[in-house]
């Protein structure tokens, strides 16, 4: 499976971007983590086929992960950015117990 993300860019604090990765085949979970300069990655949303989404406590309700299972497409609108959120994202999807892909990964930037 191979995943394709797009959205990323420059965003002025308080502003809102909107992410999406469409993967070329089936998959059971699909979700987004980020990795910020020096730090670790970390996840930031999932969400299972016909399960309830998970997400970071740094959301704090500003992020909503959705999903387009006939288009194997997984959405993140993020609102209220900060500059905290600065990182590369990237997309994760797992198909089965064990096996997962990563996407290339796109980059948010929060500044003024």
């Amino acid at each position: 499976v191979q995943l394709q993300a797009f959205g990323g860019g420059l965003v002025q604090p308080g502003g809102s971007l909107r992410l999406s990765c469409a993967a070329s085949g089936r998959t059971f979970s699909m979700g987004w983590y980020r990795q910020a300069p020096g730090k670790q990655r970390e996840l930031v949303a999932t969400l299972p086929r016909g399960g309830t989404t998970n997400y970071a406590d740094f959301v704090k309700g500003r992020f909503t992960i959705s999903r387009d299972i006939r288009a194997n497409t997984v959405y993140l609108q993020m609102n209220d950015l900060e500059p905290e959120d600065t990182a590369v994202y990237y997309c994760h999807a797992r198909v089965s117990p064990g096996i997962h892909y990563w996407g290339q990964g796109t980059e948010v930037t929060v500044s003024s």
